[in-house]
């Protein structure tokens, strides 16, 4: 299977990103705002995991993978609401583990 080498400008870390893709009917920006946005799911899901302290998923289908989410969403938005709130420069882990 043939692929593709992209190669970008990362200006917010002042460096090149190369990616590596077989999607040859996209052009190199189609393939980095791709990237881009499954980068982002990817910190979402590394923040719960390390935050909230989830490990996995209780279910599978998809509705309660979706109550899941929502849930997730919802506590860490409260949490991110009571470290704005908060007198202290406690960090999200610290208060996730006061509030624990």
């Amino acid at each position: 299977m043939r692929s593709l080498e992209i190669k970008g400008w990362d200006g917010e870390n002042k460096r090149v990103i190369v990616l590596l893709t077989n999607h040859l009917c996209f052009g190199a920006s189609t393939i980095a705002s791709i990237y881009k946005g499954r980068w982002q799911i990817e910190i979402f899901f590394k923040v719960i995991k390390q935050t909230l302290r989830i490990k996995t998923f209780v279910g599978t289908s998809p509705n309660s993978l979706m109550i899941q989410i929502w849930t997730a969403l919802i506590a860490i938005l409260i949490l991110k609401y009571l470290k704005f709130r908060s007198r202290f420069g406690w960090s999200l882990s610290n208060l996730v583990a006061m509030l624990g």
